[in-house]
């Protein structure tokens, strides 16, 4: 759920399929936070906006227990980000993983 800014989830433990596929990142890429249901695309998607359309500084802060996701939520940021820097290069979709991408995840 979201609260204002703030994306509250819980890790599910099993994986959902399509929830952080390519289409995802293109649908919630294409609407503002609230408009669709509650996603980390939608907060990565906010952070995206803020950064390039309005040059607000962002930071994104995760939180939660041993095992509840934290490593993994950053790793989708980071996927998203770096589709949105891609898409905004004119790359097509299918060349939205890049070498940047690799590294900043790699490290």
């Amino acid at each position: 759920t979201n609260i204002g800014s703030i994306l509250a989830s819980v890790n599910p433990y099993k994986p959902i399929p399509g929830l952080y596929s390519v289409d995802a990142i293109d649908l919630y890429r294409q609407h503002r936070l609230g408009e669709l249901p509650p996603h980390i695309f939608a907060t990565a998607n906010e952070c995206y906006c803020c950064l390039w359309k309005r040059h607000d500084s962002q930071c994104v802060l995760i939180s939660g227990e041993s095992g509840a996701g934290k490593t993994e939520s950053t790793k989708l940021l980071l996927k998203f980000l770096s589709a949105m820097s891609q898409t905004s290069l004119g790359a097509p979709a299918v060349e939205k993983s890049t070498h940047v991408e690799e590294a900043i995840l790699e490290s």
